[in-house]
């Protein structure tokens, strides 16, 4: 299907991509995709086609040329956007969301929790004084007697998460992309090669999903994406294998004098630093934008959070089906009996992730023009805006969605996989990951 997509034209115009230059994206239809209430279609294969715009820019960028045309398969974006069902490890489908996670009626309404890792899920019980095995049916107890809003707070000050349901959309409109040139020049201009992101160098301090979308999309593209994490901090296995082919991992404890010497050898090489914890949790580490670009001039960084910055929940810990639940997706797509609903994927973590990788690789090719580096700003929160209040719906066009079209396999350290290929598509992209995920914190702390 030809022609300007206006939710295209609104993702480019954030990401400060040259105008017009939208126009060359196309999608191939493949149906009623992603079905939901709001538009969740239309985000998705925008997403993916700015992604893939920003990837042929950058290319010609450094190669010369005229930027190559970018179609995008609605079916491809579909089984992209649900990757983590599709995922099979020796024939194992991936664990789905843990027992004490989801809806729960409450007093006054409904609240969501998560509690898919350990340390929250003891933090949510203990926030209800609940014994540690307790299980759902003594959770929904506990809640049913319980506000909303004091299940909430209660719970965050427990270092647990849940959010009270919005019963109505949030009216806020946080920025999608914000954008700020940094101080200094690159000491090193990458040349011609045949991935845009080939030789690109990029720090992932992210975690679960948004963050490890977008640097497993940068890992596509060719860039050397090194993944740090603490130790004693472990990713749940099936998010990490779904989220880190292409990439390395290494584990590194930024509080003790010699890890921290070995990140300021990585830092000093690197182009791009990708962050996916809450706004101020990496300062005391002297990790924030400001510094980074100081000890690194011409650094592109990027930091990602859940919630809008400026609002109340500016410094809280958040995952997409919380945001949903606290933005009012989760009431708008309510079902007949007024529970809350979901959206047919997570979707804000894999829409978050394909435009946090774009902003990343437009910042390249801004840098590649003037050499200064970029602070690039997103959160769940700035794409739950835009689906609630900035998407028209839209009917789907013709076509079939078949996933097994766009899975495919491979041997890893886990065993065999079976996987979703990735869904970028402009002319000449490369159609898997150049080798699978590797164990979490098994590879040296060192570039290629």
């Amino acid at each position: 299907m030809g022609g300007t997509d206006a939710t295209t034209s609104l993702f480019w115009s954030a990401l400060g991509g040259p105008p017009g230059l939208e126009e060359g994206v196309s999608y191939r239809g493949a149906g009623a995709v992603l079905p939901a209430r709001l538009p969740v279609r239309q985000l998705a294969r925008a997403a993916v086609g700015v992604c893939s715009l920003a990837a042929a820019e950058l290319l010609a960028a450094r190669c010369g040329g005229a930027v190559r045309p970018v179609e995008v398969d609605e079916g491809a974006v579909a089984t992209a956007f649900v990757s983590e069902r599709h995922l099979r490890v020796d024939g194992r489908p991936m664990v789905p969301f843990a027992p004490l996670s989801g809806f729960w009626r409450t007093a006054d309404g409904w609240v969501r929790t998560h509690a898919n890792y350990p340390h929250h899920r003891r933090r949510l019980l203990a926030a209800l004084d609940l014994a540690r095995d307790a299980g759902a049916e003594d959770l929904g107890r506990a809640l049913a007697v319980l506000p909303a809003r004091r299940v909430q707070e209660s719970v965050y000050a427990a270092g647990g998460l849940a959010v009270a349901v919005a019963d109505r959309p949030d009216p806020a409109r946080p920025p999608v992309v914000e954008r700020r040139p940094a101080s200094g020049t690159a000491d090193r201009a990458p040349g011609p090669a045949d991935l845009p992101a080939a030789g690109v160098r990029v720090l992932d301090l992210t975690r679960v999903i948004a963050g490890p979308v977008a640097t497993r999309t940068l890992a596509l593209l060719g860039a050397d994406v090194l993944r740090v994490d603490p130790p004693g901090l472990p990713e749940d296995r099936d998010t990490h294998v779904d989220t880190a082919p292409g990439k390395r991992s290494a584990l590194l404890d930024l509080g003790t004098p010699g890890d921290r010497a070995v990140f300021e050898d990585l830092l000093a090489a690197a182009d791009v630093v990708v962050t996916g914890y809450r706004p101020g949790s990496l300062d005391r580490y002297g990790l924030s934008p400001r510094d980074l670009a100081e000890r690194r001039p011409g650094l592109v960084t990027a930091s990602l959070c859940a919630w809008d910055r400026s609002g109340a929940f500016s410094g809280r810990r958040g995952f997409d089906s919380l945001v949903q639940a606290g933005t009012g997706i989760a009431a708008a797509e309510a079902g007949e009996d007024g529970a809350p609903g979901a959206l047919p994927a997570q979707a804000l973590d894999h829409g978050t992730g394909y435009l946090l990788a774009a902003a990343v690789l437009r910042a390249l090719t801004d840098r590649a023009a003037d050499g200064r580096g970029r602070d690039l700003r997103l959160s769940l929160a700035g794409t739950a805006g835009l689906l609630l209040h900035g998407i028209a719906p839209a009917p789907a066009p013709g076509g079939v969605h078949d996933p097994e079209r766009w899975l495919t396999a491979a041997d890893s350290p886990y065993g065999g996989l079976r996987y979703a290929r990735p869904p970028i598509g402009y002319a000449g992209a490369p159609r898997d990951w150049a080798s699978p995920p590797t164990r979490q914190g098994s590879d040296a702390p060192a570039w290629r």
